[in-house]
């Protein structure tokens, strides 16, 4: 981003009010200079006066606009109606010393007319030039209420992009502890056990998932093969519990590999399906993680063969709420949620003979796509 003083001109009208208020403050009087010399042509007036008579106006229009200006912003802060009551009585003092001015110069510069100086003569300049300064100051206070607004509006989605990312950084940082809490469970019941070894190892894989944990920015999406590479630091430990019990096959396709999905996404389900398909059943079981994009959307489908949910309708509910799955499907729920709202899908559903199957589908977006863009 260029620094403000480098900005080009036209980038700094639209984004800076001081250039705004100048650019449209000569831009009107300009305009207004404009149709006087306009006029002069019409009725045939001596072209050199009314050239001088066209500046002075012009120069004064300006000069007593940047006037109201200062006084304006000194009684913005004042309540409403004091601020409409001072603005007004500043636009009619301004209004009557800019026609005073001009009907003066005007008749100066033309002492051939026969037209008199009289309060009939003062009150037709006086009434259209109260136009102009009305409008004038109608229009600065439109701006200066609609600038205000986008800059409240501004604030507003500020918070609540920052109560946004709150909310993520919440979900994300909630699967520490939870996935904490089981395996040191399932270290403490191997020391119990005396197989030291495969504790030992555990605390091993542990370690290096959780300084992957702590190296990621949990606002950052990865790619999927790099999710992958993840999960297979955490099934690192698993595999240590359970050795030949546990089976996992991963297919995932090529422009799937790319695709972006939020960190740690797979995780918390993979735990899951281990806690209620692995862990449960004597011989142990299969987990089949399956990705593909599919009409623009990425795909993720996780299936285990364990006992399913008997009761889909109140199960899917009770299980997605923590009653059954803990935390892990409820906070995938939600983080998708967050991140992509009415644009993605989550489903769970039981698969024959016995098993669990679950969807997952986002927008698809990848590196490669952000390049060609």
């Amino acid at each position: 981003m260029q620094p403000l003083n480098q900005q080009p001109l036209v980038q700094k009208i639209l984004t800076q009010p001081n250039y705004q208020f100048w650019a449209l403050n000569l831009f009107g009087w300009a305009g207004y200079g404009f149709f006087v010399a306009l006029s002069a042509i019409f009725w045939d007036r001596h072209f050199g006066m009314q050239v001088a008579y066209t500046l002075l106006s012009v120069t004064t229009g300006l000069m007593l606009s940047l006037g109201l200006r200062e006084f304006f912003k000194k009684i913005w802060n004042m309540n409403a109606l004091l601020r409409g009551i001072y603005s007004l009585l500043a636009v009619i003092v301004t209004t009557g010393l800019w026609s005073y001015l001009k009907m003066e110069v005007f008749f100066y510069l033309n002492q051939d007319m026969k037209t008199d100086r009289s309060l009939y003569e003062y009150l037709g300049w006086y009434t259209y030039s109260f136009f102009i300064f009305l409008s004038w100051a109608a229009l600065y206070f439109s701006l200066k209420y609609y600038r205000m607004l986008q800059a409240e509006k501004e604030k507003t989605l500020k918070a609540q992009a920052m109560a946004h990312e709150a909310q993520l950084k919440m979900l994300r940082y909630q699967l520490n502890p939870h996935f904490l809490f089981n395996t040191l469970n399932a270290i403490s019941t191997l020391i119990l056990e005396k197989e030291t070894a495969t504790a030992n190892g555990m605390v091993t894989e542990l370690s290096k998932f959780l300084r992957y944990s702590l190296d990621n920015n949990p606002m950052q999406k990865v790619t999927l093969a790099q999710e992958v590479e993840t999960l297979k630091l955490y099934l690192g430990i698993e595999k240590l519990r359970f050795e030949e019990r546990l089976n996992i096959h991963f297919r995932i396709s090529e422009s799937a590999r790319n695709a972006h999905i939020p960190n740690l996404l797979l995780q918390p389900l993979i735990e899951n399906a281990i806690k209620y398909a692995i862990a449960k059943s004597p011989n142990g079981g299969t987990i089949e993680l399956d990705a593909d994009v599919l009409h623009n959307q990425l795909s993720i489908q996780l299936t285990d063969d364990g006992p399913g949910i008997a009761d889909i309708p109140v199960a899917l509910r009770e299980r997605a709420e923590g009653q059954h799955g803990g935390v892990g499907l409820a906070n995938t729920r939600e983080r998708l949620h967050e991140l992509y709202g009415a644009a993605h899908s989550f489903e769970l559903e039981n698969i024959e003979p016995h098993g669990l199957r679950i969807t997952i589908r986002i927008p698809y977006s990848s590196t490669e796509r952000s390049k060609a863009a």
